[in-house]
């Protein structure tokens, strides 16, 4: 007796499901990636911050605390900076600010999906900079543009 798993109709069914799953999943990443790419500084103090705490002796609810409001302060902060600013080189200098945790997260983001697909080294490290490029990139407009809106 055959079984459903047996029929190469099903299995090449499931095979283009699996695909379109994977292709899916994968853009709603990069689109998440996009998104909160412009959050990554804030995230990065909260960190650093809550490592610190528990570094010197917090406990881990402590230091919980302590980087969420350290990230909630840098976002805060860097808003407040941005909409009272009027000087382009300090605005610019705060978007870079955003942009870069964005970009090395970028990169690292996207040197992992490429060393699923791509044999060489040389070729992810071309590809991870590229992503970086366009990850920073739209961190810097998206920072701008949230900004200059408020």
């Amino acid at each position: 007796m055959e079984s459903a798993s047996d029929d190469p109709f099903v299995m090449e069914a499931a095979m283009f499901l699996a695909i379109i799953f994977a292709i899916t999943i994968t853009a709603f990443l990069c689109w998440l990636l996009f998104t909160l790419a412009v959050y990554a500084l804030p995230l990065f103090a909260a960190v650093m911050a809550g490592t610190w705490a528990h570094a010197t002796g917090a406990g881990f609810i402590v230091a919980g605390a302590v980087g969420v409001a350290a990230g909630a302060a840098t976002l805060i902060i860097a808003q407040i900076l941005f909409a009272t600013v009027r000087s382009p080189i300090i605005r610019a200098g705060i978007a870079f600010a955003f942009a870069l945790p964005a970009a090395f997260a970028g990169y690292h983001a996207v040197h992992g999906i490429a060393a699923i697909a791509v044999p060489t080294e040389a070729w992810r490290q071309v590809f991870a900079s590229i992503g970086a490029v366009v990850v920073g990139g739209a961190a810097w407009i998206r920072t701008a543009a949230v900004r200059a809106a408020t």
